[in-house]
């Protein structure tokens, strides 16, 4: 059983702010009592965002036998409709939705590159257009890592020294949810419910609503809130491995999206720690009375198990 309540206020992050620890004092709260909050001013301009959305339309408009070809390997290029399930108890059939993934960008002289791209003949601004969205929400990814790290009173650097956060495991999925899927039953979801695997997520919608949360993933019946659309904002919100890093002391919140009738475009960026990294509670967030509740575990092994639960087919390694 669920229920909907009345549209959700969430906290908002001015990631400019001078006021450092009031600033990370903010997203402390926000990260215990929701998992998710808006972020401002984190340099991603909104004619960057249009564009990123103008580029995606013309990607997934392309016939299927085209955008096959560009199908997904390695974690990076194209699923279609149906070929992910999010909650495969609820969903058995997948999710209607497309997507499309961009891995770690890679040097021209890379010797091994695993990003597929559409062609310049056919979409020749979609791969700049992408690695620049790319750069600049890693950016903001990284800074906004640098006040987490704070608010859970551990060096700035942290996430950056464990993590190796200068050259991030990210990947930025593009998204697309038809206007109709094809049922008027009122537990068909565009995604499924789901809370994200990794440490944080960067989500631009294109305005569209749709995104729903449940704060108490637990209890029944589920209660799930509207997450408005703020023009020019990312939403942020909790992941996993962060809920594991911090002893679940941040929420890694459920959340969902539900078809409005209206086809809806977003794009989330992934940010997560190397591979190799050891994920294990952090000290600010253990104590006698509170002893770590979960082993440690590298941030590789872990993320893939996650994705091995997710994909129906094309079960490749991530890693």
């Amino acid at each position: 059983m669920t229920l909907t309540t009345e549209l959700l206020k969430l906290p908002i992050v001015d990631l400019s702010s001078p006021d450092r620890l009031s600033t990370a004092a903010t997203i402390l709260q926000a990260c215990t009592d929701h998992g998710f909050f808006y972020l401002v001013n984190h340099g991603v301009e909104e004619e960057l965002f249009q564009k990123v959305f103008n580029e995606s339309k013309k990607l997934f408009s392309l016939p299927l036998e085209e955008k096959m070809k560009l199908g997904r390997k390695d974690h990076r290029g194209y699923t279609p409709l149906f070929a992910e399930s999010l909650d495969p108890d609820l969903a058995p059939k997948g999710d209607p939705k497309e997507s499309y993934y961009i891995g770690p960008l890679e040097e021209d002289s890379a010797p091994v590159k695993l990003n597929q791209w559409p062609s310049q003949e056919t979409l020749p601004s979609w791969r700049p257009t992408m690695e620049t969205f790319y750069r600049k929400l890693a950016c903001a990814g990284n800074k906004l890592l640098r006040l987490i790290a704070l608010a859970l009173k551990l060096e700035e650097s942290f996430f950056e020294r464990m993590g190796g956060l200068d050259k991030p495991t990210a990947y930025l999925r593009l998204l697309r949810y038809p206007g109709e899927l094809g049922s008027a039953d009122e537990d068909v979801c565009g995604a499924s419910a789901h809370s994200d695997y990794g440490m944080i997520t960067l989500l631009a919608t294109d305005g569209v609503q749709g995104l729903q949360i449940c704060r108490e993933k637990f209890k029944q019946p589920q209660v799930w809130e509207d997450v408005l659309h703020l023009d020019g904002a990312l939403i942020i919100n909790i992941g996993d491995m962060m809920e594991r890093w911090t002893n679940c002391m941040f929420r890694s919140t459920l959340h969902r999206v539900m078809p409005v009738g209206q086809e809806r475009f977003s794009a989330a960026f992934f940010l997560d720690p190397k591979h190799d990294c050891l994920v294990e509670c952090l000290e600010s967030c253990c104590s006698e009375s509170s002893p770590a509740r979960f082993p440690p575990i590298l941030s590789g092994d872990y993320l893939k198990e996650r994705f091995r639960l997710t994909y129906k087919s094309n079960l490749e390694s991530i890693v």
